[in-house]
């Protein structure tokens, strides 16, 4: 195998280095290949070691948050196959699970049913109890969020809810 030329310009400057590294003093030598070694280590550490060891601290929150957020997922698929399995509820049944649920918010919101939809406008509502009254819209009433405008404000949240009642108006 033949060996490879280098390009004029690199065999001249190995040249004068070789003439160079000649001329040094054996302590002088010693202290460029320390200073050299010292670079070489440097470099090797802040490219190959330190990012593999900053990945070694970053990766256990990151692999328990990507857990708790499986864990909530697989908890919400299973209440959906759960709420899929349930008996379909009739209209009426729905429409009167959502006017007793939004009674229990009080004279800060008002529910109003049109048809196969509902609108609850609410007006300074907390939102655990807005959250406790969309749980029990989809559990007790199986109605849908289809449109959700609400802003939060120093009282509570304020806007609308919209849902879609069941479709069908007699029990399977």
């Amino acid at each position: 195998m033949r060996p490879v030329a280098l390009p004029p310009a690199l065999v001249q400057a190995r040249t004068q280095f070789r003439a160079r590294w000649a001329r040094l003093a054996p302590r002088e030598r010693l202290l460029v290949s320390l200073a050299a070694a010292v670079v070489v280590l440097g470099g090797a550490w802040a490219l190959l070691v330190q990012p593999a060891l900053r990945s070694l601290r970053e990766l256990p929150p990151r692999i328990e948050a990507v857990d708790a957020e499986l864990q909530q997922m697989q908890r919400l698929a299973a209440e959906a196959r759960e709420l899929r399995g349930l008996p379909t509820v009739r209209r009426e049944q729905a429409g009167a699970a959502l006017q007793a649920a939004s009674e229990r918010l009080g004279a800060n919101a008002k529910l109003v049913l049109q048809g196969d939809r509902a609108l609850l406008n609410v007006n300074g509502v907390p939102g655990a109890a807005l959250v406790g009254w969309l749980g029990e819209a989809r559990s007790a009433a199986r109605a849908r969020p289809d449109e959700v405008r609400l802003s939060f404000g120093p009282n509570g949240y304020s806007g609308s809810v919209t849902l879609t009642l069941p479709g069908t108006t007699e029990a399977r």
